[in-house]
């Protein structure tokens, strides 16, 4: 655990003084001192991290879900849908089209619509803090596509189970998406209105005590989540929106932050230990396809969030770049496409495709302006900004 730790710190220090964000270098540091890269190996097992890097994710979607209050859910439920929704036509949708292209098979092509099509809610979230965008106006729609897609994303594991099982029962997969669901609505009633009680309970003046309850609420819905066939990070995300909305909302963003940090850093880190370099040159070809048609998309996604919300090219952009990353839900696919015994280059696949967003997500993220550029209106936009600047 100590290595994992100052492996990431001293890469990320490395990376910060040449302008690069942290979370490729978290995930370098992982590879690097992984099973599958000759030279220090600090865990010959990645599971051994499996608690700690799960610990992290909640932490993540927990803070984001502080960060999120309800009231931007009230206020635009319709515009997240539609955003959301479209968001996930395009990308999901693409990802379709390219499993079929790539002729793996159809369970493989289920299995990269969702791959191509939802995007990481750990490092989206990452990005936007290391960012410092929590308060721009084009954070609310991508958190809410984020909100949106992880909605979609119980019902699409609950449907996909029962394919990747060979299990032919209409029903059970029914069953299962009916019960994800109703726990969400579960969740989501809660939100909206158990936060005075919740709030009563949660108040004490001492911190320690707030620490522990806040961290136990948190990480105990989680797993009840996981259980109900709803992923564990949007568990901790209603937990975060229920608790930000209490009177000790601003103590806990405080305390939980420097939690989020550490275990944050250990997510990414064991995701690295996952990717071994080795079979990644056997599907460099359909990676970079793959990159190519998830960044299209993202940028026609981006300008219909755009259109609905009536934003300029900067947020446009912003929204395109921020979106991009795909990560742990990926992950998980991966590891039920092998658990299946789906096609072998689907795993190589996804871990190439993966760590070449997470590192391209946060890059093209701090530099978006250079796509607003480009985009209908940012070189009038550019214009005009220079011509306010000449002195009179």
């Amino acid at each position: 655990m100590g290595g994992a730790f100052l492996a990431a710190a001293v890469l990320a220090r490395v990376g910060g003084r040449i302008g690069l964000p942290t979370i490729p270098l978290f995930i370098l540091a992982g590879i690097l001192l992984g099973p599958h890269t000759p030279g220090v190996v600090l865990l010959d097992d990645p599971h051994d991290l499996e608690m700690l890097s799960a610990l992290g994710l909640v932490l993540l979607l927990f803070y984001l879900g502080l960060e999120f209050h309800l009231d931007d859910l009230k206020k635009g439920g319709r515009k997240m849908a539609l955003a959301g929704g479209t968001y996930l036509a395009l990308n999901v949708g693409a990802g379709l089209g390219f499993g079929f292209a790539l002729g793996w098979g159809t369970s493989e092509a289920l299995v990269l619509a969702g791959v191509l099509g939802i995007s990481s809610s750990a490092i989206v979230t990452k990005v936007l803090v290391d960012l410092g965008r929590i308060g721009n106006p084009e954070t609310r729609p991508i958190l809410g596509i984020i909100v949106v897609e992880d909605v979609f994303l119980a019902l699409y594991l609950a449907a996909l189970q029962p394919i990747l099982s060979g299990a032919d029962s209409l029903g059970a997969a029914v069953l299962d998406g009916g019960k994800a669901f109703g726990f969400l609505l579960l969740l989501a009633l809660m939100a909206r209105f158990g936060t005075k009680l919740v709030g009563k309970l949660m108040n004490t003046k001492d911190d320690e005590l707030l620490v522990i309850s806040f961290l136990g609420v948190a990480v105990f819905v989680a797993g009840v989540s996981e259980w109900f066939g709803v992923a564990d990070a949007i568990g901790a995300f209603m937990v975060g929106l229920m608790l930000g909305s209490t009177t000790s909302g601003p103590r806990i963003l405080k305390l939980v932050h420097p939690l989020r940090d550490a275990f944050g850093a250990i997510f990414f880190f064991a995701f690295g230990l996952s990717i071994n370099p080795g079979d990644l040159p056997s599907v460099v070809w359909p990676v970079l396809a793959a990159v190519a048609v998830t960044v299209l998309m993202n940028v026609f996604a981006g300008m219909a969030t755009a259109k609905i919300y009536a934003f300029g090219p900067k947020a446009t952009a912003n929204v395109s770049t921020t979106l991009v990353a795909r990560g742990e839900f990926a992950l998980i696919l991966a590891t039920m496409a092998a658990g299946a015994g789906l096609d072998e280059r689907l795993s190589p696949f996804i871990a190439g495709y993966v760590l070449l967003l997470a590192v391209l997500s946060p890059l093209a993220a701090g530099r978006s302006h250079w796509l607003a550029r480009i985009l209908p209106g940012g070189r009038t936009r550019d214009r005009e900004t220079e011509k306010e600047a000449v002195p009179v």
